[in-house]
């Protein structure tokens, strides 16, 4: 199964999700596509994505957005914590979109980075 992280209001995101259509359609594979704002994930969510990630949790947060909506995090943005807490509260701090298949997850920024989850 093939995951998207989505916003429909991102131009990214909606980029992201018409290679992962198309991926899902060569593969054969489901597609979910998760509107993260309408349904926020939970810390543990939070947490598996991290690790499918396999970067720092800094990595998950847009920091233009945290300047306006919660700039304490940004001060501790190596805390790995204090940034999964802060997106737990406030989904719309999280990186997008973010792509996941088979145990591992991409940010696709740019869109075409996604692309190295289905070779």
């Amino acid at each position: 199964m093939i995951t998207i992280f989505h916003h429909a209001r991102c131009s990214k995101s909606r980029a992201a999700l018409m290679l992962a259509e198309q991926a899902a359609d060569r593969l054969d594979e489901p597609l979910l596509i998760r509107d993260y704002v309408a349904e926020p994930l939970n810390y543990a969510e939070l947490e598996t994505l991290l690790a499918q990630l396999g970067q720092p949790a800094s990595a998950l947060l847009r920091e233009d957005d945290a300047r306006t909506l919660c700039p304490a995090v940004l001060a501790h943005r190596e805390d790995a914590i204090a940034v999964l807490e802060a997106l737990a509260k406030e989904p719309r701090l999280l990186q997008r979109p973010i792509v996941v298949r088979q145990g591992r997850a991409i940010i696709g920024r740019p869109p075409e980075a996604i692309l190295a989850l289905f070779d």
